[in-house]
């Protein structure tokens, strides 16, 4: 009688089931991100910057296509627009980001297929082709997550998830270091595209398995209407401005990090891959605390709390002038790995968390637009200074655009941040 009068009959099972759904596609999200986390680890950061030094590219045009990825992410827009009218996000998804897969690990065929005169531009338009798939799939991959990830659990759910796979890229980071070591050049990079191409495949079969969850559509049917929903939610744009901004300045010396150590320093690959690694682990342990922090206080305060831990790395790398080099380049890395891990996290639960769900899938798209127009600005305008200075003192060009840009932001986070990410 007890049981009967506190539950009522049937609601435990259909509660039961509902949660062990939930863990389900949890669980399938959380495995997906493992050939994901390899597959992009090896093609990216220090990797692509390697491979692009090895196909002969110059500092511009590493900062080109260090620049690209954020640029198609202006047709995110319209693609936001197109998904309102599909039966079915999941088979969208799974083109969009197969195709992205296949292209961005054919760029590691170029070397086999094109003379050594057009290996950089060769790379250079898979790679183009690779993001523009990647934009759509990355418009239906955010729509199809944040319906997948119950609201409540969905801070803890991103910390612990990040965590596991920054884990799994930092393992896959140091490897791929050392075998670019012992195996120099073209036969190393060899390696690491065999194993990209396995997990990249792996990926795509994955995604095979993520649920069809039912899609809230906008309440708006024509594109400018929908369009002008995320442009006159003030508090939105105000923050997304600011947010592009300063992530213009990020760009300028961050992606470029790696150019400068390879070439400037001639640090080797495994000390790269280590430095990486800490900041890595640094990430890590800071998806706990923020995750925590976000249980207290709003995306928005602690976004504006990272700004200046981001600000401090940059500037670390003006105690190379006084400091042994790997002590300062490791503080560095951790510092920015404790900053831009909360920046990314907090960003992230603000967009998902903060927007209107019907009209989420516009909100991330003006959002990837905006701030990937200055992220795409940025490394290219970098890429162009250090080819400007490339005569002047050399510790203008190792840290010298560091200090300047780390003045810059803790400018930007005092004068305008303190106004735009507060508690309305």
């Amino acid at each position: 009688m007890n049981i009967m009068r506190n539950k009522p009959p049937g609601s435990r099972p259909g509660r039961v089931r509902k949660a062990s759904l939930h863990r389900r596609n949890l669980r399938i999200a959380t495995f997906e991100g493992v050939p994901s986390t390899i597959f992009q680890v090896l093609l990216q950061g220090q990797f692509l910057t390697g491979f692009l030094l090895y196909l002969g590219a110059s500092s511009s045009q590493i900062g080109f296509v260090l620049a690209l990825t954020t640029l198609v992410n202006i047709a995110q827009i319209g693609v936001a627009f197109m998904i309102q009218k599909l039966p079915s996000r999941k088979w969208a998804m799974v083109t969009f980001i197969g195709l992205h897969r296949i292209l961005w690990s054919s760029t590691g065929l170029v070397p086999f297929l094109f003379p050594q005169e057009y290996w950089v531009i060769a790379f250079i338009g898979l790679y183009t082709i690779a993001f523009m798939a990647n934009t759509a799939g990355a418009v239906l991959w955010s729509s199809v997550i944040s319906d997948l990830v119950p609201p409540r659990v969905r801070g803890r759910y991103f910390g612990i998830r990040n965590t596991l796979l920054n884990a799994l890229g930092s393992l896959v980071m140091y490897g791929g270091g050392i075998v670019l070591d012992r195996y120099p050049g073209g036969h190393g990079f060899l390696i690491l595209y065999i194993v990209v191409w396995i997990f990249s495949i792996a990926n795509v079969i994955v995604f095979f398995f993520y649920p069809d969850v039912p899609f809230e559509k906008s309440e708006e049917r024509e594109f400018l209407p929908m369009f002008r929903k995320p442009l006159h939610d003030k508090l939105f744009m105000k923050s997304t401005l600011f947010l592009a901004a300063w992530l213009l300045l990020q760009n300028l010396t961050v992606p470029l990090y790696a150019y400068v150590m390879l070439e400037l320093l001639h640090i080797n690959y495994e000390t790269l891959s280590l430095l990486n690694v800490s900041q890595t682990i640094f990430m890590m342990g800071s998806f706990y605390v923020w995750g925590n922090l976000n249980a207290k206080y709003s995306n928005k305060r602690l976004l504006l709390w990272t700004l200046p831990i981001i600000a401090a790395s940059s500037l670390l790398w003006g105690l190379l002038s006084v400091l042994p080099m790997l002590l300062v380049l490791f503080a560095a890395h951790i510092v920015f790995g404790v900053g831009v891990g909360g920046f990314n996290q907090l960003a992230f639960n603000f967009i998902i968390g903060d927007t209107p769900k019907k009209e989420r899938p516009m909100y991330m798209a003006v959002y990837a637009a905006l701030t990937g127009l200055s992220s795409f600005f940025g490394p290219l305008i970098g890429g162009e200074i250090y080819e400007w200075i490339k005569a002047w003192p050399h510790w203008t060009q190792v840290f010298g655009m560091q200090l300047v840009v780390g003045i810059l932001m803790i400018l930007l986070a005092v004068l305008l941040g303190r106004r735009i990410l507060k508690d309305e």
